[in-house]
């Protein structure tokens, strides 16, 4: 008897405690209309109301912004934040590389699908199959942005996947406001722009700007924006991850139900000149959706591994996002 008292004080006094969920998550976040919910829930504090709800209280939540998908997925890998959004290649990347490693990431929802439009100031050029060496496009990130696939997804159906590559040797990196500015103004290195909404919008207003490519015309209803994280946080924080998902799904919900009102913190947090009414005008095009479930996300896996961009595709859309989302009509 004294032995089993012995051993069970043992165990108690010896065995490992439980480790208790972080009381701060950091979030990178990209300044576009791609994110509103990260806008809705940043002001109304809904990631700190989930978390307490389920036993997580007093939850710190910090935003860091960032430009393009490299530096995030950077920032992820290192540990320097926890939760990073992006177009959908940025998460097929990660994913590709860090499937079954330590450092294994996959995507927690959706977050949003929108058509992305390539604009261009010359007269000369009505499609993609009308530049030449004569023509320079600037966008977000060369090779990886989403822009930069779906450039590469146009040249595949126009000249086969071979030629998926065809027109990168005109691109070049740079922001979408420095690309509308360079634009606009006519005076740039650089005569196209693929780059966001609302900057793609401003960039049509000049009469001497027209669009020759449309995502949507390419992709059709398909998802542009996802957030991801890694597996680690994931699964050493799961009362946090749930309120995760309940904080954008409810998210979702608002800027859907109540567009002005996800506008109007859209536009304070990035400090923008352009009134509610303008952005509203934008965000109610039907092809504009914000919701959790992923969209022919799978497509854009299956181009990138058939043109040799990544090594790995997923078997269904559900091995590129943890399990919390698998009961939703994704793809």
């Amino acid at each position: 008897m004294r032995f089993w008292m012995g051993a069970a004080l043992a165990a108690v006094m010896f065995a490992a405690p439980a480790k208790a969920e972080v009381s701060e998550i950091r979030f990178a976040q990209q300044f576009s209309m791609g994110y509103l919910q990260f806008n809705v829930m940043s002001h109304q504090k809904l990631l700190e109301k989930h978390a307490a709800a389920l036993g997580v209280p007093d939850l710190k939540v910090s935003w860091r912004v960032f430009n393009g998908p490299d530096n995030m997925n950077d920032a992820l890998l290192s540990k320097a934040v926890d939760v990073v959004s992006g177009g959908v290649p940025g998460l097929v990347t990660l994913w590709a590389k860090t499937a079954g490693t330590a450092q294994e990431v996959r995507g927690i929802s959706a977050m949003g699908s929108s058509p992305i439009l390539l604009n261009t100031r010359d007269p000369k050029v009505k499609s993609i199959k009308d530049l030449g060496p004569g023509n320079k496009i600037a966008m977000p990130a060369v090779k990886v942005a989403i822009q930069a696939i779906v450039l590469e997804m146009a040249a595949a159906q126009e000249w086969g996947d071979k030629n998926y590559d065809k027109l990168d040797e005109l691109t070049m990196s740079l922001s979408p406001p420095d690309t509308t500015a360079g634009l606009l103004s006519g005076g740039s290195s650089f005569d196209s722009g693929f780059t966001i909404p609302p900057y793609q919008n401003q960039q049509l207003k000049n009469p001497a700007v027209h669009t020759i490519l449309d995502s949507h015309d390419l992709l059709g209803d398909a998802t542009t924006t996802v957030c991801w994280t890694s597996k680690a946080f994931h699964d050493e924080n799961p009362k946090l991850y749930q309120a995760l998902i309940a904080a954008l799904k409810e998210a979702s919900d608002i800027v859907m139900k109540d567009p002005r009102l996800a506008v109007t913190y859209y536009l304070e947090d990035v400090k923008s000149k352009m009134t509610v009414d303008e952005v509203v005008e934008i965000i109610s095009d039907p092809r504009f959706k914000y919701e959790v479930t992923p969209r022919k996300t799978k497509f854009y896996a299956d181009f990138m591994y058939r043109v040799g961009k990544t090594k790995r595709t997923p078997a269904t859309w559900k091995d590129l996002y943890f399990p919390e989302i698998h009961d939703l009509n994704g793809g």
